[in-house]
């Protein structure tokens, strides 16, 4: 495991400039006031202002820095040194308070020792992870008695089939259950044009993975919802609605292609 992960990382340092300066993220419109997060998670999370908020996996900072925005105390976490570096920049550039910590999610508890009202995590960032057990122990360890876990996420179901397909219907390529061989990914989301030197490596979770990782950790959930649309363009066939969310163009009511979880700590 420990090679994939530091080709992972080798990845993520690569592609965090490319990220800074893509058009997906727009970094300059989040720097003139917009919010990088969605309907989903700001309904179904409600109010944060006031409360600790700590972000597992925040990459460059953006949702951190959004809750941050909203209210919230915020502490982001990304194993990237380059990810961590850039939003800190965006921390003092924007006025945000924020503190960020670069370490690898399973060694988070030697070097931060506090407990939040909200642990959050959303959208494509379990695939990152070769073992949910730990991370949801993780979890559970940084939750307050009383506080709250949430994650929106992309469906496991939706990863099943083949993402560079130029047109519907989608075709199944990759596995749905658990495998410890991850899949090779090559190329970036956020510009499928850029040229990336360093693969990456993903693992498959399925829905019942992840509740189950989160039940054995000893929380308690809330709800879980899964939603037929995405908040970015997953597949080349999709369209954009007016509401923002994309859609399988034919299957708009088919296939989960979002869920969302809460949980509470005892």
């Amino acid at each position: 495991m420990e090679r994939y992960i530091r080709a992972n990382l080798q990845h993520w340092d690569e592609i965090t400039p490319i990220h800074v300066k893509s058009r997906f993220y727009d970094v300059e419109g989040f720097k003139a006031g917009r919010r990088s997060l969605h309907a989903i998670e700001l309904v179904e999370l409600g109010n944060v202002t006031g409360k600790s908020l700590l972000h597992l996996q925040c990459h460059f900072g953006l949702d951190t820095l959004s809750w941050a925005r909203l209210g919230a105390k915020v502490t982001g976490v990304d194993f990237s040194g380059a990810a961590i570096t850039q939003a800190q920049v965006l921390s003092y550039e924007t006025n945000l308070p924020a503190a960020f910590i670069c370490s690898n999610l399973y060694d988070l508890p030697n070097v931060l020792d506090a407990q939040f009202d909200i642990v959050f995590t959303s959208y494509s960032a379990l695939a990152w992870l070769p073992d949910l057990r730990p991370w949801a122990e993780i979890v559970a360890r940084y939750v307050k008695p009383g506080g709250t876990f949430y994650i929106a996420e992309i469906h496991p179901v939706s990863q099943v089939f083949d993402d560079d397909a130029p047109s519907g219907p989608p075709a199944v390529k990759n596995p749905y259950f658990y495998s410890p061989e991850p899949e090779l990914w090559q190329g970036d989301y956020a510009d499928r044009t850029a040229r990336v030197v360093n693969p990456s490596y993903n693992w498959v979770h399925s829905l019942s993975d992840i509740v189950n990782a989160v039940i054995n950790a000893g929380l308690r959930v809330e709800f879980l919802h899964e939603f037929p649309y995405t908040v970015f363009q997953q597949f080349p066939f999709m369209e954009q609605g007016a509401d923002g969310f994309w859609r399988l163009k034919g299957y708009e009511n088919s296939i989960p292609l979002l869920f969302s979880l809460k949980a509470t700590k005892a």
